[in-house]
């Protein structure tokens, strides 16, 4: 008897477990108002179900365990330190890597030594940290998605691609002496966990290369781009995600990507360069602000853990079981009447509250409010993705101009939810469903200027 694959299971079974925690209700209620009604401010101790953020927060394998036992600690050229540059080096083709203790470390360090004040970033999508990075630089973040993007509802494929005819207007335009970088996200995370298609990676480096504009990618989730090319784009179903993530970064000038993700570790990343003078410069940087430049603030043990998990991560059967699983979350939450970006990605949900709440105004937050009653409902933690993190405000925290839409994020971490968790996911949204109109709506009490989500504080409208 044949077996579909899309009914194989994971490829691996649990082996350590840790208890989760279920609060009560009223105990929900007075952990959210103690955090000022912000779900970063939340203790881990206070939430059942975290699906705040997929990096950093994956399980790691038995073989990644066995691989740290072996951590060298010796602070230059350590043996964890070859291991894992021969890794990476085998996978993306890059002549010179430095570690980074993460992804916005390696940004940091990029930006200030690549990009000069006034300079123009473009990206298909910047990420919140990206985006602050480049303007910590004094330069200038700038979006050009793909115009399919817009359609939160098509089934079109490659929603994650960058606007190939304005990324050329800019780059032929007036302000083509400003442009400094070219940065693709893949899988492009500030829309929908949409993936970029070979065919728009290869559109853009033709475009770079013309103009002489260096070209990188932001790769954290290298292998999940890869798996939905080869499920998706036509003359890639032969390929393997290796052989597909590979190409990727050969078609790029260098990449910086957090490890923390597609990396299966809890820390960890890594800058990968082509340029000799450029490397030369982020070494200096990297020696000075994160470490010697063949550890980069990563212990020995991490090192090891990640040259295995880059390895692991490529396997076709993790990335199928993954991709299944949180496609067989999006039908159970579009069967209950709850909308998502789509067609659903891999790392993550997008759930659409502008259209789930629209008794609340883009001023009263309806992306961070359905967030909220996920955590009082049922002890769920995720990220709003609209006006809050999006909108322009000014000093009194009054918002001058909307997100585009109004989204909630439920990160998936690798390899630690069953399907039981995330049906359990699937029955609370179901159940703010049936009756909307009781979620209120939330204004700001304070706020930083730079990064306003992470620390802002809020109080529930009346």
């Amino acid at each position: 008897m044949s077996i579909d694959p899309n009914t194989l299971p994971p490829p691996y079974r649990i082996k350590v477990v840790e208890p989760i925690p279920f609060l009560t209700a009223d105990e929900r209620r007075r952990a959210l108002a103690e955090a000022g009604y912000n779900p970063f401010n939340l203790r881990a101790d206070q939430i059942t179900i975290d699906l705040l953020s997929d990096s950093g927060t994956g399980a790691t394998s038995a073989a990644q365990e066995a691989a740290a036992a072996l951590g060298d600690e010796s602070y230059a050229g350590a043996r964890s330190w070859f291991r894992f540059v021969d890794e990476v080096r085998d996978l993306t083709g890059y002549p010179h890597i430095l570690p980074v203790h993460q992804g916005r470390a390696g940004e940091r360090i990029l930006f200030s030594t690549l990009l000069k004040p006034g300079q123009i970033c473009i990206s298909n999508t910047h990420f919140d940290t990206t985006h602050a990075n480049v303007e910590l630089a004094a330069a200038e973040a700038r979006d050009l998605p793909c115009p399919e993007a817009a359609d939160l509802d098509s089934a079109e494929p490659f929603k994650g691609n960058i606007d190939l005819v304005a990324l050329k207007r800019v780059l032929t335009g007036p302000e083509r002496q400003r442009v400094g970088l070219v940065l693709m996200t893949i899988t492009n995370n500030g829309l929908g966990a949409q993936p970029v298609s070979m065919a728009n990676l290869e559109a853009v480096k033709e475009l770079c290369a013309r103009h002489r504009v260096p070209f990188f990618l932001d790769a954290a989730r290298f292998a999940e781009n890869a798996w939905l090319v080869n499920q998706r784009e036509p003359g890639y179903q032969d390929w393997t995600p290796r052989q597909i993530a590979t190409r990727a970064f050969a078609l790029a000038d260098g990449c910086v990507v957090s490890l923390k993700k597609d990396g299966l570790s809890a820390i960890g990343g890594f800058i990968g360069l082509r340029d000799d003078d450029l490397h030369a410069g982020c070494e200096a940087n990297l020696i000075a602000t994160e470490g010697f430049s063949t550890y980069g603030g990563l212990a020995g043990h991490d090192l090891e853990r990640l040259a295995q998990g880059v390895r692991e991560v490529m396997d076709p059967a993790y990335l199928r079981a993954r991709a299944a699983s949180t496609a067989r979350l999006a039908r159970m939450i579009n069967d209950a009447g709850v909308d998502t970006i789509q067609p659903a990605g891999i790392h993550a949900l997008y759930v659409n509250a502008g259209r789930l709440l629209p008794h609340l105004a883009p001023h009263e937050f309806p992306g961070h409010s359905l967030g909220c009653q996920l955590f009082l409902d049922g002890g769920i933690r995720c990220a709003e993705l609209g006006s809050l993190y999006l909108g322009q405000m000014d000093d009194q925290h009054r918002l001058l101009a909307p997100a585009p839409f109004e989204l909630v994020r439920l990160a998936i971490p690798r390899r630690v939810y069953t399907d039981s968790h995330l049906d359990y996911v699937a029955s609370i949204l179901a159940g703010i469903a049936k009756s909307p109109e009781r979620v209120r709506g939330y204004r700001i009490v304070s706020s930083p200027r730079l990064l306003r989500h992470f620390k802002v504080r809020l109080e529930p409208l009346e």
